[in-house]
């Protein structure tokens, strides 16, 4: 995967919101994914529980280029960035709020 960008990082450019301080959990969604609206409960009740994590949903329709440039097949798609934009880990469907949180251990 890190060969289909530059360094391997995401920016605030690429993804069109700021970059959390110590990490960013990235949402690819679709309009009418029922799965969807429930990742974005999930992603959005960690983020607010650990200090410096953003969370920043794109729409996948709408960002097309971006979807085909990281290999994006279905939606919800989550990524895990560290501090740098870097992706270190990457999962598809609805995540329980614990593989959250070990996730975002491994970017932190």
């Amino acid at each position: 995967m890190d060969g289909q960008m530059a360094d391997g990082r995401l920016d605030a450019v690429q993804l069109g919101a700021e970059l959390g301080q110590r990490a960013t959990l990235v949402q690819f969604s679709s309009a009418f994914c029922q799965p969807c609206r429930a990742t974005r409960r999930t992603l959005a009740e960690v983020a607010g529980m650990v200090e410096g994590v953003a969370h920043v949903e794109i729409d996948a329709e709408a960002h097309l280029t971006l979807v085909r440039r990281l290999g994006i097949s279905r939606t919800p798609t989550v990524l895990v960035l560290d501090a740098s934009g870097r992706v270190v880990r990457r999962a598809a469907g609805q995540p329980r709020t614990a593989d959250v949180v070990a996730a975002l251990g491994q970017a932190i």
